[in-house]
């Protein structure tokens, strides 16, 4: 479930950034880090909290090259434990279990013995849709575009110098 970002189009520049990243210390990373913390803030104040631990799995992780950034939930310990997660973010159509397929009623008794429940049919109530992904994304996207744009102008200016 983490949201990948990377500088998209132009492969000669990402070509060049990295070939720079090998010969010399680039802004670039540095900046990306910045740009993902401001995100992972974000999405950690705009995620509905019950138990805070789901707010407390979001990581971001920015590649030593500085032209990928990964946020959100990472790793697939994370992933399986917080797969509810995607529902949150998108809701639920709900289920009504006492329909079947060409909307005849199915048996309305309930399978039950006072203790434990054996029927196969319940009714889940849909759940509406609380969004902090593509929110945090869009809330920071300006100024996350103007950071990076100065930082690889930067890197550029400083390796045609020669620096």
């Amino acid at each position: 479930m983490a949201r990948r970002s990377s500088l998209r189009g132009d492969f000669k520049l990402r070509r060049t950034l990295r070939n720079i990243h090998k010969t010399m210390d680039n802004e670039l990373r540095p900046t990306m880090q910045k740009c993902a913390d401001r995100i992972l803030g974000t999405m950690q104040e705009l995620i509905p909290k019950d138990t805070g631990e789901a707010a407390a799995a979001l990581r971001a992780y920015v590649a030593p090259s500085g032209l990928d950034a990964q946020i959100g939930i990472r790793g697939k310990r994370d992933n399986r434990r917080f797969y509810y997660l995607r529902f949150v973010e998108y809701g639920t159509k709900g289920y009504a279990g006492g329909k079947r397929a060409d909307k005849r009623n199915r048996r309305a008794t309930n399978k039950s013995d006072g203790t434990d429940f054996f029927g196969k049919y319940p009714d889940i109530p849909a759940r509406p849709a609380h969004p902090w992904l593509r929110p945090a994304m869009q809330v920071n996207r300006e100024f996350v575009l103007a950071e990076i744009e100065a930082a690889i102008a930067r890197t550029l200016r400083r390796a045609s110098q020669g620096a």
